[in-house]
């Protein structure tokens, strides 16, 4: 394995600093249209109650305030309790308020 014969390495096959520069480039172009199309990073479909605490900006005692009264529903798996990301959006939707 250690006994291998390396490669020769020929003058045109060398990286040259302009061609770092043209890829760091590139790259950055690549991350930049990776970014600007990608979802937040809470666009998974089912939240745990920390994700939906920070989400919504409430207390731990809040979001058990809007399970117990059924104003969000949830999932409990295994002793973790789970949110649908829909159901929040619909909460929301449902206590619009429209100025006349």
């Amino acid at each position: 394995m250690y006994n291998e014969k390396k490669p020769t390495l020929y003058r045109d096959q060398l990286i040259t600093v302009e061609d770092l520069a043209q890829f760091k480039t590139e790259l950055l172009e690549s991350f930049k249209t990776l970014l600007s199309g990608s979802k937040p990073a809470t666009s998974k479909q089912w939240l745990k109650s920390h994700e939906v605490r920070k989400l919504l900006g409430i207390s731990a005692g809040k979001l058990l305030t809007l399970r117990t009264n059924g104003t969000l529903p949830y999932t409990r798996i295994g002793g973790v309790i789970y949110y649908d990301r829909q159901d929040i959006e619909q909460m929301f939707d449902s206590r619009k308020f429209q100025q006349h």
